[in-house]
Order: structure tokens, then C-alpha cells, then sequence
């Protein structure tokens, strides 16, 4: 099959091929910071236990070229992919995009890090080819609808398949057929479900989507055949994924102007949990700074917009790991200690006090509200606290809570490791292939 100009598909394949990102410096500074938010992530999240079982059970090789973030020695391409997307989501401390409704960069980032492992790419290219691949991934979350997302599929896992085989594909200058093939090779590669939120198997949604669209690019760069009509087929993606709510259109519709990156952009996690729980703990920590103490709750409600708490799948943890998403759990955490740590969403049993804090909550919808959509200005949280005296305290939190100082948050999160302490400063800056091999090597060492 060839891929006709007049097919979605292959507008898609050709915005992507045409674009150039690095004209917009808004854009370029936007895709540094988050790149040292991801890597922040990614570092902190290699120390993770699960990060060492998944590490251990997929037996990769220790002798390849591609880094392991936070451990010495190298491995495969594919399984790299894999272990740096999981470490870089493991923690649920990754940036966010309301367009895709997901995290785009633990996927796309390291799949461009495994292909830089076997290939020599300027650090500018990389940069491109990563704001590319975002601007893929968030007009795909945009045009298949709010139902994939509430239907049970975790973009993060759906959309980055297609993510990062886009990215792949800008970086290479592929052609357009190639381009269309390895969309749709990723594309049938596509899976991820929500009921896994709370546990290990959610931050490997991110890894297998990276693996997903390495895999599709060589795939594909090899002349392994595949469907070039992923968008149009009537039995293609929309059809499978959307359940009727696809507007095709806006997949392709004002590319790059602007740049999803810039707009609505990325939001840098103030928490290490559930974005979706992060007004609920805004409210929490400002309760807290007020002077109100946990043992003056006698009740909370929270009221949602309709759909807004959908991935917030657990009321009752039993693991800071299923804490993450817990509103219940986050807003007694942010409450009674005035901050949310790592240490907070281990996998250590939930602390009583805080489970009999959380017991004290209960969620409602407003129906009167517009249904959370990827437009952030839908979302929304009201709490309510009624206080043994019997007086009552009402907060409402609009939009999303998020950080802009990457670079403390870096350092936060490395715990001040020395080892990394150049990366903030180098991927501020990097252009050349030397930078980018320094950058390898700085990742390549031990976080612990």
C-alpha cells in the first residue's frame, strides 16, 4: 500500500517531517526545562525498587551502549527505552500536558536516548525532535476525544507509542511513507489500561510506549511492512480508540502554531503523585501554612467537576504507592505535614493518623459544572472542612498547582548529588553532538 497525499495519515507523516521547531525559542527553552524535569525524575526514580525488579526480570544486556539513567554500565536500546521510561514515571513526579491528558515527556525522552546510544545526533536535534514528537502525541490526545481517557486507556501508554515513533521519524527526516508505516506500527502497539493506576504496572505504561516506538522506527526504517493509513482506515485507530467522540481534524489543524509545548504547555509537578489530586493538595498546604491542625477535622468534601477525578482510583490506601492516587489520602498528608515528600508515596504501609484523616473525606460532582476536558481551565476542586467547633472553612483551587524552577527541583530530587549536578547547566545550553555524548555520560553513573 502507498500512502496517498490525500490521507490524514500522511498530512500528519508530513507535519511532521516539515516541521522546525528550533525557529521558536519559546518552544527550545520550554523542551530544555522539561527535559531536566524529566531527567530529575528519572534519576530519583532509578534508586526505586520496582525500577531494580523490572530492571532485573527483563535481563537486558548490561554490556550495550545505551545508558541505564542512575546506574553504570549500558544496556540495549529497547530495554533501555523500557527502564527509563519506568524510572522516569515511577515516582508520578513527571510533567503533565491537558492536551494529551498524559505525560508525554517520560516517553519520548527516552526513546530518543536509546537511538542517540547507536547514533551520533547533535543535541539540537534531539531538542527538535522531542518538541516534535510532544506536538504529535498532544494533537492525538486532542483529536481522539475526552471517552479514550474516561473508557478506561491511559494516554500516557496510548498516544506515546505514536509519540515517540514521531519523534524518531522528525529526528531521521525519514520519508513519508516510512513516516506513516511506523506511525501505524506503533499504532497497533498501542495498549495501556487505567484499572493498573496504583500500582507497578502503571509507570510501565511509559516504558513500554518508548520501547513501542523505538521498536516501530526499526521496524519501519528496515522496510518492515505496515499499514500507512492508521488515522483513515475505518478500522484504524480512531475507530478502535475513540468511541465516537474523534475530530480528526485537529491532528493536523494550525501545527505547531504555537507549538503545544508553549501552549497549553507542559505543567511541571509541584507533587509527587496524581495530577489530577494536586489542587486537592494545594488546598492542603495552604490549610496547613493558615494554622489549621489535622485534629480539628471532623469532616472534608471535595467537589469535582464532573470527570475530573477519574483517575483518582483509590479512597482507601494501603501503600503510599496506592496513595498517589488518593485525594483523600494527599489532602490528610498535605494537611498534617504542610508539604508532600517522596517519602510520602512509598511502598510502605499508609501512617493511621493519615488514613484516619483521609476516612474523614468524601468526594461529590458538580453537575452544574462543564465536564474536565483538556482544557485546563475546566478543572477545578472546592474543599469544604467542617471543624469539631463546628465552624466550617470553604477553599476553591482553579487550574493546576505546577513549578517553574526546574533546576531546584532537580536538586531536590537528586538529594544534591554531586555526580549530576552539571545537567540543569548543560541541557540549558547543549547544541553540538559533544554535548550530547557529555550528557550520556553524566547519566550513565550511579544515583546511589
Amino acid at each position: 500500500m502507498t500512502a496517498s497525499s490525500h490521507t490524514l495519515t500522511t498530512r500528519f507523516a508530513e507535519a511532521i517531517l516539515s516541521a522546525d521547531p528550533l525557529a521558536d525559542s519559546a518552544a527550545v527553552t520550554a523542551a530544555r526545562t522539561a527535559i531536566i524535569d524529566y531527567l530529575a525524575c528519572a534519576i530519583a526514580g532509578a534508586g526505586d525498587r520496582t525500577t531494580e525488579i523490572l530492571r532485573t526480570a527483563l535481563g537486558g544486556s548490561t554490556s550495550g551502549k545505551a545508558v541505564l539513567i542512575g546506574r553504570r554500565g549500558g544496556s540495549d536500546p529497547l530495554t533501555a527505552a523500557v527502564i527509563n521510561g519506568y524510572a522516569g514515571h515511577v515516582l508520578d513526579y513527571d510533567d503533565v500536558h491537558a492536551s494529551v491528558r498524559g505525560h508525554p515527556t517520560a516517553v519520548i525522552i527516552p526513546a530518543l536516548l536509546a537511538f542517540a546510544a547507536e547514533h551520533e545526533l547533535r543535541a539540537d536535534a534531539f531538542l527538535s525532535a522531542y518538541i516534535v514528537g510532544l506536538e504529535a502525541m498532544a494533537r492525538l490526545g486532542l483529536s481522539i476525544g475526552v471517552k479514550h481517557y474516561e473508557n478506561g486507556f491511559h494516554a500516557t501508554a496510548t498516544l506515546g507509542t505514536m509519540g515517540a515513533a514521531a519523534a524518531l521519524s522528525s529526528l531521521t527526516r525519514a520519508s513519508v511513507k516510512e513516516t506513516a508505516v511506523a506511525l501505524g506500527l506503533a499504532a497497533t502497539q498501542s495498549t495501556g489500561l487505567r484499572l493498573q493506576f496504583g500500582y507497578d504496572a502503571k509507570p510501565y505504561h511509559a516504558g513500554m510506549a518508548a520501547r513501542a516506538g523505538l521498536l516501530a522506527k526499526r521496524l519501519a526504517a528496515a522496510g518492515f511492512g505496515g499499514a500507512c493509513d492508521f488515522l483513515d482506515n475505518p478500522v484504524g485507530f480512531y475507530s478502535a480508540f475513540a468511541f465516537g467522540a474523534a475530530q480528526p481534524p485537529l491532528v493536523v489543524e494550525n501545527w505547531g502554531t504555537p507549538w503545544q509545548i508553549v501552549s497549553p504547555g507542559l505543567t511541571l509537578k509541584a507533587y509527587p503523585c496524581c495530577t489530577a489530586s494536586h489542587p486537592v493538595a494545594a488546598i492542603g498546604v495552604d490549610l496547613h501554612r493558615e494554622g489549621t491542625a489535622a485534629d480539628m477535622v471532623e469532616q472534608v468534601t471535595f467537589t469535582f467537576p464532573p470527570g475530573a477525578d477519574a483517575a483518582l482510583a483509590v479512597t482507601h490506601p494501603n501503600t503510599g504507592i496506592e496513595a498517589r492516587f488518593s485525594p483523600e489520602y494527599v489532602f490528610a498528608a498535605a494537611l498534617t505535614d504542610g508539604a508532600l515528600r517522596l517519602d510520602h508515596f512509598d511502598d510502605r504501609p499508609v501512617q493511621p493518623g493519615l488514613l484516619a484523616l483521609s476516612a474523614k473525606a468524601r468526594r461529590r460532582h458538580d453537575d452544574s459544572a462543564p465536564r474536565m476536558s483538556s482544557d485546563p481551565k475546566t478543572r477545578f476542586v472546592v474543599v469544604d472542612v467542617t471543624l469539631r467547633d463546628g465552624s466550617t472553612l470553604s477553599r476553591r483551587f482553579d487550574g493546576l498547582p505546577g513549578v517553574t524552577d526546574a533546576t531546584t527541583k532537580f536538586r531536590d530530587a537528586t538529594a544534591d548529588n554531586a555526580a549530576f549536578s552539571e545537567i540543569p547547566t548543560l541541557v540549558r545550553s547543549m547544541t553540538t553532538s559533544a554535548d550530547l555524548q557529555r550528557l550520556l555520560q553524566l547519566l550513565g553513573q550511579n544515583a546511589d
